[in-house]
């Protein structure tokens, strides 16, 4: 099989107002540089930066980059890669801001526009409306589909353990905010992860909101003190304060008794030989489960449950890739494998966020991974 890497990378920008297209030929000349970051929390970004010369011998004029309708704010774009015979689509986003550098010399102006992902249109104008009857994944779902012109493709949203209809006599969930403010408080509550991945159809993207994806298949290694097959410069992290748990009492009102409240963490296969609570001897931090939702004993076993969740992971890495060594581009909210780093911190990792950093002969990709404990729980090959 042919090494993709020799095949070349090609970098594809679409521009549209509200659905994008192949931008014009002026615009791609014009191109410095693209920078794009992924994660699981906050919207995805991007930042792409254009040469914007004035016209040879107009002093007054406005450079065609400065000038151009596609680059407006809230123009849509849609930045992919192209590895060899793979198309991989990066982010697809509005404009929000744009910043003009005049420059010192003559073709020096720059043009900089930034922008977050589709997600963004769910966060323009505040509502306050109830959702009575309805569970937090059924008012997701509801909430999704007025997006659905700009978000185009499948919608995966997850239960969340304990899902529930709130009694109306015990509790009326009310939204008074952006929609995209109310979702993420919901995926908070549940230690849910909620993000939109575009497809490689340009404007058609897959959303998903549920618990972190660490069930994924691994991409490709990131490898360290492998000579000629490293592909990678790695820096690991533990915090022995991460990890918590969180109980306490909450008042059962259809019982009308107080009721214990005790997190579990979910089931499910490990990414370690070894998770934090028993690495670390039983010590870890203790908090008082309280209901952010306002919904009793239920609320505050989900808090408590999220609490644990979301502080699950203590053992970080931080990985500068070169693409030119790796050969793929890393994605976020999946599993990546580490080899060479040694018994205690090789195995698979989940990744929280990639940073693509793209300009003409340069591909740097920077990212964060994350995992519950130390040692590998299967042989990391490729």
């Amino acid at each position: 099989m042919t090494d993709p890497r020799l095949l070349g990378i090609r970098l594809n920008l679409y521009l549209g107002e509200e659905r994008a297209t192949p931008a014009p030929a002026m615009l791609m000349e014009a191109l410095q540089s693209v920078e794009i970051e992924l994660g699981d929390e906050g919207n995805d970004g991007f930042q792409i930066t254009f040469g914007a010369g004035r016209r040879s011998g107009v002093v007054s004029a406005d450079s065609p980059v400065f000038e151009h309708p596609l680059l407006a704010p809230f123009s849509r774009v849609v930045v992919q890669v192209v590895v060899g015979p793979r198309v991989e689509s990066l982010i697809d986003g509005f404009i929000t801001h744009r910043q003009a550098n005049p420059g010192d010399g003559p073709g020096s102006a720059t043009l900089t526009i930034t922008g977050e992902d589709v997600r963004v249109m769910m966060d323009v104008e505040e509502r306050s409306i109830n959702h009575l009857g309805l569970s937090s994944d059924l008012r997701v779902l509801t909430i999704l589909t007025r997006y659905q012109k700009y978000l185009g493709g499948s919608l995966r949203v997850i239960p969340a353990r304990n899902s529930r209809v709130p009694s109306p006599l015990e509790h009326i969930p009310i939204q008074s905010g952006t929609d995209l403010q109310y979702i993420r408080k919901l995926a908070a509550a549940h230690a849910h992860v909620f993000y939109v991945e575009p497809d490689a159809t340009p404007n058609t993207n897959t959303v998903y909101w549920g618990p972190p994806p660490h069930n994924s298949q691994p991409q490709p290694a990131l490898s360290v003190n492998m000579g000629p097959n490293s592909n990678a410069r790695l820096h690991f992290s533990y915090d022995s304060l991460k990890p918590e748990s969180s109980d306490g009492a909450a008042l059962d009102s259809r019982l009308r008794v107080l009721q214990q409240v005790i997190a579990q963490l979910p089931g499910g296969p490990s990414l370690v030989a070894r998770k934090a609570r028993d690495y670390q001897r039983g010590i870890v931090r203790k908090t008082l489960a309280r209901s952010p939702l306002g919904d009793g004993f239920l609320g505050a076993l989900d808090s408590a449950n999220a609490a644990a969740e979301r502080s699950n992971n203590p053992l970080t890495a931080t990985a500068e890739v070169d693409m030119a060594a790796y050969g793929h581009v890393l994605k976020p909210r999946r599993l990546v494998g580490v080899r060479g780093a040694g018994r205690q911190l090789d195995g698979l990792y989940y990744v929280k966020r990639v940073t693509h950093a793209i300009r003409p002969g340069a591909y740097q990709q920077r990212c964060t991974l994350e995992r519950e404990g130390v040692g590998r729980s299967i042989e990391v090959m490729q």
